[in-house]
């Protein structure tokens, strides 16, 4: 458990630094430049590793029953994760409506895992994970200032497109899951 809570640390301070720390983040990339993007993205890759090699050494012990339907919620929550994950990176038409879609899908994922999962690890990376995208909501969020709605908007064939590349990646998830996180969603999955 020790290597996935570090994993998880280490995930958010590097991603936290510039909403958190701005000052800092500011001074690294006055004396390194474009290398300090590449030590921050260093570090993002050694949280994300220890996660995944911390989540597979943990052994789970239950700390609560999670609801039967929760499962079944979670499988639903995850589509909107995915498009939301892929609307923050894109100028989908659903950031007039949200400021913050890919990190509101980061939270998502994180509850909908926790309807799902009531074992240690699982309450670890997936509170984790979902705390550190609220946080940075609200970092980032006070440091920007007044959200002003993006003025390009992706046209209809677009939103098609990227819909059904989230579905895609959705299906891809779901039949995955087992060979990515060592928990099949799916028979012989």
């Amino acid at each position: 458990m020790e290597t996935l809570f570090a994993g998880v640390i280490i995930w958010t301070m590097a991603h936290l630094i510039a909403s958190v720390a701005p000052g800092l983040r500011a001074e690294l990339d006055a004396r390194m430049g474009m290398a300090s993007r590449g030590l921050i993205a260093m570090f993002i890759l050694m949280g994300l590793a220890l996660m995944v090699i911390g989540w597979q050494s943990a052994v789970p012990q239950p700390v609560y029953d999670p609801p039967l339907w929760g499962r079944h919620l979670n499988m639903a929550l995850m589509f909107i994760s995915v498009m939301l994950v892929f609307a923050g990176r894109s100028h989908s038409r659903i950031r007039q409506y949200m400021r913050h879609p890919m990190l509101t899908g980061a939270v998502i994922w994180a509850v909908g895992h926790l309807l799902a999962n009531g074992d240690s690890r699982s309450v670890l990376l997936f509170f984790g994970i979902g705390f550190w995208a609220s946080v940075s909501m609200f970092t980032i969020s006070k440091r920007e200032g007044l959200w002003v709605k993006p003025v390009i908007v992706a046209g209809v064939g677009r939103e098609i497109a990227g819909f059904i590349f989230a579905l895609i990646v959705y299906v891809g998830l779901i039949w995955g899951h087992g060979y990515l996180t060592g928990v099949p969603l799916l028979p012989n999955g």
